[in-house]
């Protein structure tokens, strides 16, 4: 009669399997704030000499510059976050006395630190997928390399994507 064998261990190899565009790497946790990559900075220019007044349509020679830093959906290629830099003018009108700013409405909601995009993509991952905020937080690092609060998707979702005036 045989004596019954035991099973030889066998040394099990990482599977790397081919996802997308290229190799599946598995996410690096990271530790300290040091560690995490640099934003790749990106510099817009909506600085112009003359803008006609929002009021009444005069032309309003530039009185300041300023600069907004909005974070953008991140650099999946590099897998560093993106960082706009737009200038942008303020106009004073001598008709009207008064001061505006050029328009960045299309890029970012007024006092908002990320662009209209980043802001969409959360609010659909909650709505449309039905991800919790937490998660939806986590998603946006992971896979598009911007960092948003799960405080701040709620504070979106409930408004239904507006900035209170």
């Amino acid at each position: 009669m045989k004596k019954p064998t035991a099973p030889k261990p066998t040394a099990k190899k990482a599977i790397l399997t081919k996802l997308g565009p290229g190799e599946y790497v598995p996410d690096v946790a990271y530790q300290r704030i040091e560690d995490l990559p640099q934003p790749k900075v990106i510099r817009q220019s909506r600085n112009a000499k003359r803008r006609p007044c929002p009021h009444c349509g005069q032309p309003a020679p530039r009185d300041k510059t300023f600069l907004r830093a909005l974070y953008d959906v991140g650099d999946l290629v590099s897998g560093r976050p993106r960082l706009l830099h737009i200038t942008y003018s303020q106009h004073y009108c001598s008709r009207c006395r008064k001061y505006f700013n050029t328009d960045l409405s299309d890029v970012a909601a007024r006092q908002c630190l990320y662009t209209r995009r980043v802001q969409s993509l959360a609010m659909r991952l909650v709505v449309e997928d039905g991800l919790p905020y937490r998660t939806a937080s986590w998603h946006l690092w992971r896979d598009h390399r911007v960092f948003v609060p799960f405080a701040t998707i709620q504070n979106w979702v409930e408004a239904g994507g507006k900035k209170s005036p």
